[in-house]
């Protein structure tokens, strides 16, 4: 981008306005200034999987799914289309005078926080619980959001600036104590690579304080961080109202026009929200300055320079509308969707499945019909919809389907009524006249989400309160385990489930498909029958529910996630079997500089179908000064090979990852042992028995 020219477009511009022009210019919802030929601009726009909230759209698997495939290649491909919809609408939308929220180009996504507790509504929007997985997906999605042109294609906006997952029920006033190891090793890292590898144009503020200052209005993370040391050159978002918290929940200033003024001092150039609305009253009370009004104005007018808005000739305005859910981004959905899946268990290779084998076919559970278990949150609408029982329909053509909800989502109530439990029998009804049932369980936004300003019997305020599924659905699939024998479960949800003993031992098959977007019931049909052969990868540790994990609360690290636990995982992180086997040799290590650690290994398919492996590398390093991760991802890269075909993989490991981070937050070089561990999974004990094999190391010191 050529941000210096926009840079000093931004400047001519605003130095045309007065000081109350300026100020209505600091708000999401900017007002035209007609005088000087200026547009009104809504600045608040959503494509976390797809454009949101604008009408149709491609809705691509959510965020979560996406950092399943551990495919860098892939989120950049799905993040470029996204990019394509965003402008093929805003060029619609500017034709026919819409300037409206959710029409603009400035996307507030990616969600880059740490995915560090399980039961975290929003961690469905993340890439998961790994610095280094989410520091590489955030790249490749901000850079297919922004484009590689003069202009920017759409803009992307890391979030939430920082240290912020849950709970979601204090968010407005909780205070996240986190020790400089822990912010600079885990919650930082993603936010300084948007930054520093992918120029993010945005970065928005969190709603919590962050070691006692709010984030809205932090001079540690704002001013020191991200302008000092990261010299971030875009703008700064509030997330919407949390300058109003400032005032109200964090009591950090005693009046809104105090709250507003000490945000934009600090650098909070955007308001979401109308906390905006007091600089007037801030600004005759001397409170703030016209240089502060200026300079948080010209780096808003910045970014609209650079996307293109005065130019004469409007860059990528020939992107037209047949570009908004076409037929090639379809394709690329069902392909990401299909790559998402992980495959938790296949006893006996069970799948996949020779269609002609089961007569009848049972679709059981809240989630076998449900478009809202495909969507996740911030989603779109497209112009269709594969259910997974559709998905099961449109493959079993020659069987006889049996589809029932077989209970409520959550609600107990309303799965029985007056002592007759309604819908279990209906679910138990089905399965037990079918060969095959395939159990659809999982959560939907309106359980697991953002702030939902609820509670019920399974969540808070979006917030899981267990790692079990609702308790309607566990009574559900105990039930089904009775009365069939070939029992497929799929789970859609955009977290951790612990399906619990009795299923998880009597299913044939397990498959979490998280939010698998809106042709998910074809991905997961494809998957069953072996259209697509499975290499999704859990991103984020599966816990057992019977086993103790710390308070949401309780921002230390220790205990938490693959890096840090230290009980025996149900799953752990970077799991995920396939149809077929890889194996793995000759690793090597042929160069190195002050960055990058270059590597090689051989991947060879020896199984029986064409595969892609998802191939990664550990580093197992100790230093005498300070504690260090049990593992820690610092490579990845993706090989599709055809049965018996081998391929030697380069992998370029990143040496930021592989240094120690004391206690004053500063990674250095370990004074101990490295070793690098290579293959499709973790080089846990738990990885090596689910899989059947151990990784590949090489010791570097």
């Amino acid at each position: 981008m050529n941000l210096e020219k926009a840079k000093q477009k931004a400047k001519e511009l605003v130095s045309e306005m007065t000081a109350e022009e300026k100020m209505s210019q600091l708000l999401y919802t900017s007002p035209a200034i007609e005088r000087l030929g200026i547009n009104e601009y809504n600045w608040w726009n959503e494509a976390s999987h797809g454009i949101a909230r604008a009408g149709v759209a491609t809705v691509f698997p959510h965020a979560i799914g996406m950092a399943a495939t551990f495919d860098k290649e892939l989120v950049n491909t799905v993040a470029d289309a996204i990019s394509t919809e965003a402008r093929a609408k805003y060029n619609k939308s500017v034709e026919f005078g819409d300037r409206d929220i959710y029409k603009g180009l400035t996307y507030w996504a990616p969600n880059i926080n740490i995915f560090r507790d399980p039961r975290w509504g929003r961690g469905q929007e993340t890439f998961g619980e790994d610095p280094y997985l989410t520091s590489q997906l955030a790249v490749s999605f901000i850079n297919g959001i922004q484009g590689d042109g003069e202009y920017y294609k759409a803009t992307a906006c890391a979030k939430h600036f920082a240290v912020h997952s849950g709970p979601e029920k204090t968010r407005h006033g909780f205070d996240a104590i986190a020790s400089k190891k822990d912010m600079y090793e885990t919650y930082l890292p993603a936010f300084e690579y948007a930054v520093k590898k992918a120029n993010v144009a945005g970065v928005m503020g969190a709603y919590n304080r962050t070691n006692g200052e709010p984030c809205c209005a932090s001079k540690t993370l704002m001013q020191e961080i991200l302008r000092k040391d990261w010299q971030f050159k875009g703008y700064y978002v509030s997330d919407c109202g949390a300058i109003k918290d400032i005032w109200e929940f964090h009591k950090f200033a005693p009046t809104m026009k105090e709250a507003a003024a000490v945000s934009l001092k600090t650098g909070c150039n955007l308001n979401c929200g109308e906390s905006y609305k007091y600089l007037i009253d801030a600004y005759e009370e001397d409170l703030i300055t016209d240089e502060d009004i200026t300079e948080a104005v010209e780096y808003l007018y910045t970014i609209r320079a650079a996307l293109g808005e005065f130019e004469e000739n409007r860059p990528y305005s020939d992107i037209g509308y047949e570009k908004l859910d076409s037929d090639e981004n379809k394709a690329l959905n069902l392909k990401a969707s299909e790559e998402t899946m992980v495959l938790l268990k296949n006893e006996n290779n069970f799948l996949p499945l020779n269609k002609s084998e089961y007569k009848k076919v049972a679709v059981v559970g809240p989630n076998s019909m449900s478009h809202l278990a495909l969507e996740g949150n911030y989603f779109g609408h497209a112009s269709e919809y594969v259910t997974l029982a559709d998905g099961i329909r449109r493959e079993f053509t020659d069987s006889k389907i049996f589809v029932a909800d077989g209970s409520h989502l959550c609600s107990e109530v309303k799965s029985s009524w007056d002592g007759f439990e309604y819908l279990y029998s209906e679910g138990m009804a089905a399965a037990s006249e079918a060969d095959l049932t395939v159990l659809c369980v999982g959560l939907d936004r309106t359980i697991e989400g953002e702030d939902t300003n609820h509670s019920n019997e399974f969540s808070s305020c979006g917030d899981k309160n267990t790692l079990y599924l609702p308790a309607t659905q566990m009574k559900l699939a105990e039930a089904i385990c009775d009365v069939t024998e070939n029992l497929v479960v799929v789970i859609t949800c955009g977290s951790a489930i612990d399906l619990g003993e009795k299923v998880r031992k009597h299913a044939k098959a397990i498959i979490h498909a998280w939010y698998p977007g809106a042709l998910g019931g074809k991905a997961v049909a494809n998957i069953i029958t072996g259209k697509a052969v499975p290499c999704g990868k859990t991103p984020l540790t599966f816990y057992y529910e019977t086993k103790e994990i710390p308070s949401m609360e309780d921002y230390k690290m220790e205990n938490r996630t693959y890096r840090f636990y230290k009980d025996e995982p149900l799953y752990p992180f970077g799991f995920g079997l396939s149809y077929t086997s890889f194996s793995y040799s000759d690793f090597k290590v042929f160069s190195e500089d002050d960055e990058f650690i270059k590597a090689s290994v051989n991947v060879k398919n020896i199984g029986n179908f064409d595969g892609k492996e998802k191939v990664q590398v550990y580093a197992e390093f100790t230093d005498s000064r300070t504690s260090t991760p049990t593992y820690q991802l610092c490579g990845i890269s993706s090989v599709e090979l055809k049965k018996g075909e081998s391929k030697q993989v380069e992998l370029e490991l990143d040496k930021y990852f592989i240094k120690a981070v004391l206690e004053d937050g500063t990674r250095v070089e370990p004074d101990g042992k490295i070793t690098l561990f290579v293959g499709g999974h973790q080089p846990d004990e738990v990885s090596n028995k689910l899989t059947g094999y151990s990784c590949l190391s090489v010791m570097l010191k």
